[in-house]
Order: structure tokens, then sequence, then C-alpha cells
């Protein structure tokens, strides 16, 4: 009777050891990203019995879309030049005989506002006039919306929708003209868009300061420095002064004139720079928006797989830094890959059928235009003789 049960017991561990459901990871479980961007996610089945089947599926149950491609096993999912119709959750699938385990990543797409004023161009107003200016933004996260008169903080009161805010002004005499400000602010940034109302025989608003940069977009490489140029018209003669959204100027900044220059820059110097230019009128902005490309950093899925000959052997790198990224695997110490051994652009080593030749050190090589990373995955292949060997 002891013996039976303790057969049951056994059949018992061994069921719930070799029959199981598979459990799978993602990584990462959210990322964001602007458009035009790549981003991929890994699958990873933690545990489970063999064989396992990967797939990728969209949580609103549309396609992948043309531009998403995945890894010769599906461990990979990349996502190429990233646009709006990317965004929302992917789902990957794990299958065995027992069952399925799925685990889902979110993709955000970062759009930084942008600003459309009508009219355009300066507008000319007699006393006792309306007018109604109009202002449309776009990005996402949805932007705040707010009208300002320049020279004053004070919020106007306006009409707003999501997407849009009308304001009306009525020019009485000059000190109710002169230049309003739409601004749109998110977490992905500032823009702002100006009218000028000028009031037909009065005093022109010109005198106000107008600043403006150079290059409204600069990128850069780690340990490289930057030069941001300002200019400023108005008078009496604007004073120039920097500062970053959301953030002190790095403790390495140098401001010279209407110049700031940010020395042995890192990736937390990204970010929108602001110059402004003051006078006794009032004030102007204009921004300058600064990425710092970066070297990547190499891990791998597995840092050290066991396996038996005849086996086959599947290792993933993966690397976040500034793309393209190119991946390239070698043996540590010298000894030739197996001629059998396979690479994939997307970081993936696979080797149909391992000998315990192929048991050592494998290293994974991650380069971009900035520089290069590398990580270790260590191989042991053990159950056979070395006459097994072919």
């Amino acid at each position: 009777m002891n013996i039976r049960n303790a057969a049951l017991i056994l059949s018992a561990v061994l069921h719930t050891v070799w029959g199981q459901s598979p459990i799978v990871s993602v990584r990462p479980k959210t990322a964001a990203v602007k458009l035009g961007e790549t981003v991929s996610f890994s699958c990873r089945v933690t545990s489970g019995s063999q064989p396992r089947q990967l797939e990728w599926k969209r949580t609103n149950n549309q396609p992948l879309g043309d531009n998403v491609k995945l890894g010769p096993d599906g461990a990979v999912l990349t996502i190429t030049d990233v646009r709006l119709s990317n965004q929302g959750g992917y789902r990957c699938i794990a299958t065995n005989a027992q069952g399925k385990g799925t685990n889902t990543a979110s993709l955000t797409i970062r759009q930084p506002p942008e600003v459309r004023v009508k009219p355009s161009a300066p507008l000319s107003v007699h006393a006792g006039e309306s007018v109604t200016l109009e202002c449309s933004v776009t990005g996402k996260p949805r932007p705040s919306i707010s009208w300002t008169k320049q020279g004053s903080e004070a919020e106007l009161v306006s009409t707003t929708t999501d997407t849009t805010a009308s304001l009306q002004v009525t020019v009485m005499s000059a000190e109710d003209a002169g230049i309003f400000v739409c601004r749109a602010q998110s977490r992905e940034g500032l823009a702002e868009g100006r009218v000028e109302l000028r009031l037909e025989g009065g005093a022109s608003a010109g005198m106000f300061p107008q600043a403006s940069v150079t290059e409204t977009d600069l990128t850069a490489v780690e340990g490289q420095s930057v030069t941001m140029h300002c200019h400023a018209t108005g008078s009496p003669t604007p004073v120039i002064s920097w500062s970053k959204l959301r953030a002190p100027l790095p403790w390495q900044h140098r401001v010279s004139g209407g110049s700031l220059t940010l020395n042995n820059v890192g990736r937390q110097d990204s970010g929108q720079y602001i110059c402004n230019a003051t006078n006794a009128l009032g004030f102007s902005e204009a921004y300058v928006q600064l990425e710092v490309d970066s070297p990547p950093y190499a891990t791998t899925l597995t840092d050290e797989t066991v396996a038996r000959p005849g086996d086959a052997l599947r290792l993933q790198c993966l690397a976040h830094g500034t793309h393209p990224i190119r991946f390239r695997w070698t043996r540590v110490g010298g000894a030739s890959m197996s001629p059998g051994a396979e690479t994939t652009k997307d970081g993936l080593l696979k080797i149909a059928q391992l000998k315990v030749s192929d048991s050592g050190t494998y290293k994974c090589v991650a380069t971009n235009h900035v520089g290069s990373s590398e990580a270790l995955a260590k191989v042991t292949v053990r159950g056979a003789s070395n006459s097994e060997e072919t």
C-alpha cells in the first residue's frame, strides 16, 4: 500500500514538472517613443513543458501592421518607423500541449505639441473693433492650451475645446493692441504661436522683444559640447537668459552673450532649452530641442544555458541605445563557430544541433554610430561522450 502511494505521489510530481502550461514574461512592459523611431519587445518563456510555440497579437485584434517584424522564433517583436496606428498593447502567447501562457507589452506614441494660429499675419484693427483669434494644437499626450498677451503672464479668458482655443479681443486703445500668444504645453514639450494686433493710427507694438534661435533642433553624442545661439530684437535692447524646461541647466554650462554652451553632455541633458529675451515692455521666448544620442547597452535573455547534444540553441541579444544597432556574435577565446550556426540582424544566434564542442562562452557585440557594448552567454553541452561528436 505504501509503495502504491509513493508511486502516485511520484507520478503527480512528474506531471507537475513535465506537464506545465507556459509562463511568459515580456521586456520592456511599457515603451514610449516618438513617431519614426524603432522599438523592440522581447518575449521569454520562463517555465513550461516543451515544445513551445510563440506568437504575437494586438490586444485590439487588429493586424500587427506592415512595419512590425518578428524574429525567426517569435521571441522578439520589432516595430520600425513607428506611426500612430502602432500605439496600443501587444500580447505574447506561448502554447504547448498543456495550454497557453500570455503577457502583454504596451506602446505609447509621444508627440511634442504643435501650434497653428489664425490670422498668421499681423492684423490691423480700428478702435472699438472686435476680432477672434483662433489657435489649433496637436500633440500626445493632449496639451493644455492657453492665451496670454506678450508682456503679461496672466491667462486670458478663451473658449476652448480639446484641440482649439478661441480668443475674442476688443481693441479700444493702443494698450489693447499688441502680440497675443497661444501656448500649448504637455510633458513632451512646449510650443507657441503669436498673433499681432495693430491699432490703425495708434502706437505699434513692435518695440516688444522678439527672441529667435539659430537652430530649433540639435542632436549630439554623449561627451560632446553643444552651443545654442539666441538673438533678440526690441527697444530697449532686451536682456537674454537661458533655462531648461522642468529642470535646471546642466552644471557644466556657460552663457556668453546670447549663446548657451553645454560641455560633456549626457543623455540626461536631452530636453527643451528656453531662450528668454526681456525688456521694459515684456518678454519673448524661443526654444531649442536637444537630443543626446547614446551608445548601446547590450544584454542577453539567457546568461547561462545547459543542453544536451542534438538540442537546438537560441541565444537572443538585446540592446538599448540610439538606433540603428547592429549585432555580431563570436566565441570567447578564439574558438570557431559551429558550421551550422546562424545569426540574424535582430541579434539572434541559432545552432540547430549542438555538439559537445559547442560548449563555451559566446559574446554578442552591439554597435551603433556612437559606440559598442558586449554581453556574454555561457553554453554547456553535456550528456554524450567525445566519440559522439561529429
